[in-house]
């Protein structure tokens, strides 16, 4: 076997195994009850399928500049997913949306009505 064929066959796996993280995901989203369940299921495998399938993106490409734009795609899906989801979760729980009976700790309800934000546009 050439190195070819293995990177193939190496980039075929890593497609596979993030098309079935992003099926997880998607179905984690539509079965989980609450929100932030969802919004867990949104994130963690669907960043990681997003990984898979970029590396099996560059083990088919196997070009240098191509890799260097799949890496600068790997970082930002890795910097801004987790800022996103943290903000609507913030925001989901001000806004009552967060059922609180399934929150095992709450660190933000004791906190959230000493915080003054201003509201709106100015």
């Amino acid at each position: 076997m050439s190195w070819t064929t293995i990177a193939d066959w190496i980039a075929a796996t890593c497609f596979v195994l993030g098309a079935a993280l992003a099926l997880v995901a998607a179905i984690g989203v539509l079965r989980l009850p609450d929100l932030l369940s969802r919004m867990h299921a949104a994130t963690k495998p669907q960043v990681l399928g997003l990984l898979l399938v970029l590396t099996g993106v560059g083990f088919r490409l196997r070009d240098a500049e191509s890799i260097g734009i799949l890496l600068l795609i790997a970082l930002f899906a890795l910097v801004t997913s987790p800022v996103a989801n943290h903000m609507v979760g913030r925001a989901s729980f001000r806004a009552g949306q967060v059922d609180r009976d399934r929150l095992i700790v709450d660190e933000l309800s004791d906190v959230l009505p000493s915080i003054k934000e201003p509201r709106g546009a100015p």
